[in-house]
């Protein structure tokens, strides 16, 4: 039989591994981060006559055999100057120390704002979790560069929960509220992922990874579902969109991959 003391003694060490088990998977994340950072870039335009010569509009990130990267159609330029010689680019790399790379258009999903681009020299590729992998309450994290051009390439990382798996778009209390893209999202039954989190313009694009994982189960995008789900309310707090995942297993298809 078990003495007291002993007995003390085997309760407290269970104790203490419950506690840390909260702990250790809190802390999955800066591992993760180190295998996910080297995946993320900036997307923009590169102007070699210009002053500053990159201009980044958003996040993306690359997946496939490393010369694919998605990020959000709402994110390139709705034309480039010929005449300044600016061309469509992905920027890797960090601080100072940034690589550029001409980008290309392989595929588009206008639908759910997405878009795939190519690069000649690859870089390292984010494994894409199975559509449908991700439950409400998981942790995630996702990392981009929130303010674009004025941090510089410095990647930010915010972290949450999958808050919610909704409908694109919720039906309105008037007609007249309806827009066109909400009743195109309405008819798709596109779903959204809504995160505990906040996501600023230069996060569009960012992959939503599992932290303890990294597996992508989602690309940010705000812009797109605010539009049909939020327009009658103004500037919410604290509240990011994404959209799942299964999409862009869809455009990757759509491109032959």
């Amino acid at each position: 039989r078990m003495s007291g003391h002993l007995w003390l003694k085997f309760i407290g060490t269970v104790v203490g591994l419950l506690w840390l088990l909260p702990t250790q998977a809190h802390n999955a994340l800066p591992d993760t981060l180190e295998q996910v950072r080297p995946s993320v870039v900036a997307v923009g335009v590169y102007n070699p006559l210009g002053s500053p010569r990159q201009e980044f509009r958003g996040t993306g990130f690359v997946v496939g055999n490393g010369h694919q990267v998605v990020t959000n159609n709402h994110v390139l330029p709705d034309k480039l100057s010929d005449r300044h010689k600016e061309v469509l680019a992905v920027f890797s790399g960090r601080g100072n120390k940034v690589r550029v790379h001409e980008a290309r258009v392989l595929a588009r999903d206008p639908a759910h704002d997405l878009v795939l681009l190519y690069i000649s020299n690859p870089l390292p590729a984010l494994q894409l979790a199975s559509p449908g992998a991700v439950r409400e309450g998981e942790r995630i994290a996702f990392t981009g560069f929130p303010l674009g051009m004025v941090l510089g390439l410095y990647p930010v990382t915010h972290q949450g929960i999958v808050s919610a798996i909704a409908p694109l778009a919720q039906p309105q209390i008037s007609s007249k509220a309806i827009t066109r893209d909400m009743l195109r999202s309405m008819r798709s039954a596109s779903q959204a992922l809504q995160l505990d989190a906040t996501a600023y313009p230069g996060n569009s694009g960012s992959a939503v990874y599992l932290q303890h994982s990294g597996a992508v189960v989602g690309v940010l995008n705000s812009v797109l579902v605010k539009e049909n789900k939020e327009s009658v309310i103004q500037k919410p707090s604290g509240i990011s969109y994404a959209i799942p995942v299964r999409h862009v297993h869809e455009l990757l298809k759509k491109a032959g991959n």
